[in-house]
């Protein structure tokens, strides 16, 4: 049962949360041992809080999941973790950070209780409503952005949410297409069905753009180095490798985070990225 509990947990999403760091290395903290520890701290609440979402939606969906020819599989749907005990761990995650949080301070409390309760919402309704749906997955990382910020008393970018939310956006929208290029007739009805991929690829002509010209209006107005344009083509390339993922891919996977797990391509992008910024922002600011 611990191992089923782990797996409907799903420890490989704990990565979204790492967006939660954000704030720290572009306010040139992350040397700062105290505010680095809080936001670990931040980081681990966080962990907990999705956990107990994901545990939560997967019961919600069971019904839909167990005619899934991937989902069905899952602890929940497959009846191996019951789904009573399923809900009791949510609703000790869930508690646990909430009061947590609140150890931190209160304006990162009110984030926490805040992302969990609009992940809720997206669960039990906001995830059929064509559009909406990638827009609440997109104010999701906002939310862990700005967390990050509050977690350490610290001022965030306007552009800095602002990529954030169109980048979250980005990958939303191209999920999307992924899910609708390999979808089945549960899925259709679901809502995936009111989207179409001549629409996904409208969405993200505006979206991609609109993620590239955020960022970069961030690095031109950066407070600490004017060089962190030079990472601009980084995240570039890294947009382009996801969009030909999305494209050549034949198979349904759970998105960004597997791409970024089983692509070296990406992942390497991702890693020279953090490096480039840590040191422009270190050493050059």
């Amino acid at each position: 049962m611990i191992k089923d509990l782990i797996i409907s947990m799903r420890p490989k999403q704990w990565i979204k949360n790492l967006f939660l760091f954000a704030a720290i290395i572009f306010v040139k903290q992350f040397t700062d041992v105290e505010k680095l520890t809080a936001v670990f701290e931040a980081f681990m609440i966080f962990c907990f809080a999705s956990s107990a979402v994901y545990l939560i939606n997967d019961v919600w969906d069971a019904p839909y999941d167990r005619r899934h020819p991937q989902k069905r599989s899952r602890p929940i749907a497959s009846g191996v973790f019951p789904a009573l005990e399923a809900v009791f761990a949510a609703l000790v995650f869930g508690a646990l950070a909430i009061f947590w949080s609140f150890y931190i301070n209160n304006f990162f409390a009110l984030a926490v209780i805040g992302y969990v309760a609009l992940m809720l919402m997206y669960s039990f309704y906001l995830k059929r409503l064509v559009i909406v749906d990638v827009i609440v997955i997109a104010l999701g990382f906002v939310i862990r952005v700005i967390a990050g910020a509050v977690a350490i008393n610290v001022r965030f970018s306007e552009w800095l949410i602002l990529s954030t939310f169109f980048l979250a956006l980005f990958l939303a929208v191209s999920k999307r297409k992924n899910e609708l290029q390999h979808a089945d007739e549960t899925e259709a009805r679901a809502g995936l069905g009111q989207y179409s991929l001549d629409l996904l690829d409208q969405m993200n002509t505006i979206v991609l753009p609109s993620t590239i010209i955020t960022y970069a209006f961030y690095t031109f107005s950066s407070e600490h180095s004017k060089l962190l344009m030079i990472t601009v083509p980084i995240v570039l390339y890294g947009l382009f490798r996801y969009l030909f993922l999305i494209n050549t891919k034949r198979w349904s996977d759970d998105g960004p985070t597997d791409d970024l797990l089983s692509d070296k391509n990406l992942t390497l992008t991702v890693f020279i990225w953090l490096a480039v910024s840590a040191a422009i922002i270190l050493y050059a600011g």
